[in-house]
């Protein structure tokens, strides 16, 4: 992760990802966009049509990144479940950015299971950061105790 770049990357991957929630797939695709920074664990956006109808409802509040600009927040419904801004999207990312419009971000924490290539990934530390931490990452990772000064 040291080596990812700063500021972030967005780059495809056909990796097979899949969120599940509430025992509902809620998203699944093996055409997302990964974003990469140095310190983090990498975030995965799915492009919209490949997220299940109806999993998503719009959310109160928002958040800026320097880089991606303001992030817009969703609801994620599966099953009985129910999980306020629970996933992410950049409506209208800044320029450099524009490839991950509209695309969805999901929070592994709040999640039944998001697993990438059928490993299930754990939530990047410190509950702020959306990351997949997977064990081809290799650490520090940024939220790790100790690390808030990075």
């Amino acid at each position: 992760m040291w080596d990812y770049p700063r500021p972030p990357r967005v780059e495809p991957t056909s990796r097979h990802l899949v969120v599940t929630l509430g025992g509902v797939l809620v998203a699944e695709t093996r055409s997302a966009l990964r974003v990469v920074e140095t310190a983090g664990a990498p975030v995965y956006f799915f492009p919209p049509s490949h997220v299940a109808t109806g999993c998503l409802e719009a959310a109160s509040g928002s958040s800026w990144c320097e880089w991606k600009g303001t992030a817009r927040y969703s609801t994620v419904v599966g099953g009985d479940r129910r999980v306020p801004g629970g996933a992410w999207s950049y409506p209208t990312p800044t320029p450099g950015y524009e490839a991950i419009r509209d695309h969805v971000a999901f929070y592994p924490a709040l999640m039944d299971a998001c697993t990438v290539d059928g490993e299930t990934a754990r939530p990047q530390p410190g509950g702020f950061y959306g990351g997949w931490v997977t064990n081809d990452i290799v650490g520090p990772i940024k939220g790790e105790p100790g690390s808030a000064g990075w």
